[in-house]
């Protein structure tokens, strides 16, 4: 029985730690002159790194789609597929209608939704702004009457939001026509993504489906946009499919390279391009998302055959210099010097290169004594005379 105790206590314990991340306030608003109910999700690394800046995410419909926002967000960003992230959710159980309301005629706010959107502008950025360590990427998220909503911020003169997540979107009337005058107005990199499926509506559906369109036909490389259709689910089921696709996208930025983007992006430049992409990818990760990380060994293993394949290899050595740069305790950038030397055939070079990589390598590393033929091979070329 004490057992028992013991282990529910601890289970409550860890339940409760779970959430603690989590807090609700009453926040007052002057301009709408009622309380709202705030959910704040905090990271638990805000409070070890006090340099440490992170994005911010605000969900409309909080009651459905915060608790699977966070979850999903927590977990990529433990994948390392996400940047940590601050989130919002403003709890609408009683006023969404009101809250996102449009005028039927203009497909605009109505008088008290107008105000609901000054509310987030004015009042609740600036609060989280003061509040919390912020970076410059902003998102919104909302579902169906909502996520209408969000678009608002999305064609209004200063967009202060940079990713729209729009589940199910129940477009106003007039909408397509808003969102077509704003595309070309847009100039700073945006993330649109929609969802929807065979449980809506077929003029839903179409309508969604003409968003997409207007996005493809009046292309403007700020926008990154996506539309994901799930067939064969429930409405209910296609949030918990649209979050986590959402999240991927809008922070595909902020993972490692994938092979889609080696083939569209990269196979084409020369190696100084490569490298460059490389560095300005992670300067542009730590600007929008706050995150300073070292660029990671499997993208720099991602682009090694364009290094190692075009010109000789002539930007080997600028390439392994970068990478000794960011891992110094690593045999890896030593290697792409040597291999550098090696290729121009100054092997006494090259030999010390491959020595210092060597020396860098766990003596229970599996990979000791492959490292080691390089120096063989090396050595053997150096005996028959062959060092420039």
């Amino acid at each position: 029985m004490m057992k028992k105790i013991i282990f529910g206590l601890f289970l409550i314990g860890f339940i409760n730690s779970s959430f603690s991340q989590i807090t609700s306030k009453n926040f007052e608003s002057k301009i709408l002159l009622q309380y709202r109910t705030l959910k704040i999700y905090v990271p638990p690394s805000y409070e070890i790194d006090a340099t440490k800046i992170y994005p911010l995410t605000i969900i409309l419909d909080a009651e459905d789609l915060f608790d699977v926002y966070v979850a999903n967000a927590k977990l990529l960003a433990r994948k390392q597929e996400a940047p940590e992230q601050i989130i919002v959710g403003i709890s609408q159980i009683e006023s969404r209608t009101e809250d996102c309301a449009y005028d039927a005629i203009s497909s605009l706010p109505t008088s008290f939704s107008s105000d609901f959107q000054l509310f987030i502008n004015l009042e609740l950025l600036p609060f989280i702004d003061d509040e919390y360590r912020l970076s410059p990427f902003k998102a919104i998220v909302g579902r169906s009457l909502t996520a209408n909503f969000i678009n608002y911020f999305f064609i209004q003169d200063k967009p202060v939001f940079n990713a729209y997540i729009n589940i199910n979107p129940s477009y106003a009337e007039g909408m397509a026509s808003y969102i077509k005058n704003t595309i070309p107005n847009i100039n700073l990199p945006t993330y649109y993504y929609m969802s929807s499926g065979s449980y809506n509506s077929k003029d839903k559906q179409a309508n969604i489906s003409g968003i997409f369109s207007l996005l493809d036909t009046y292309k403007n490389p700020f926008i990154n946009y996506k539309l994901d259709v799930f067939n064969e689910v429930t409405y209910s089921t296609s949030l918990g499919l649209s979050i986590p696709s959402a999240l991927a996208y809008i922070f595909k930025m902020y993972g490692p390279i994938t092979k889609e983007e080696y083939d569209t992006k990269i196979s084409k430049m020369t190696p100084p391009e490569a490298i460059a992409y490389l560095e300005k990818k992670y300067v542009e990760i730590e600007y929008f998302f706050g995150t300073d990380i070292q660029i990671r060994q499997k993208d720099i293993l991602r682009i090694e055959p364009l290094i190692m394949d075009t010109l000789d290899g002539d930007y080997l050595n600028e390439f392994g210099k970068m990478i000794i740069r960011l891992y110094p305790d690593s045999p890896l950038g030593y290697y792409y010097i040597g291999q550098y030397y090696e290729t121009g055939n100054s092997l006494k070079k090259a030999i010390k290169y491959y020595k210092i990589g060597y020396s860098k390598i766990d003596e229970n590393d599996p990979n000791l004594d492959a490292f080691y033929v390089n120096i063989e091979r090396v050595m053997k070329k150096l005996k028959y005379g062959n060092d420039d």
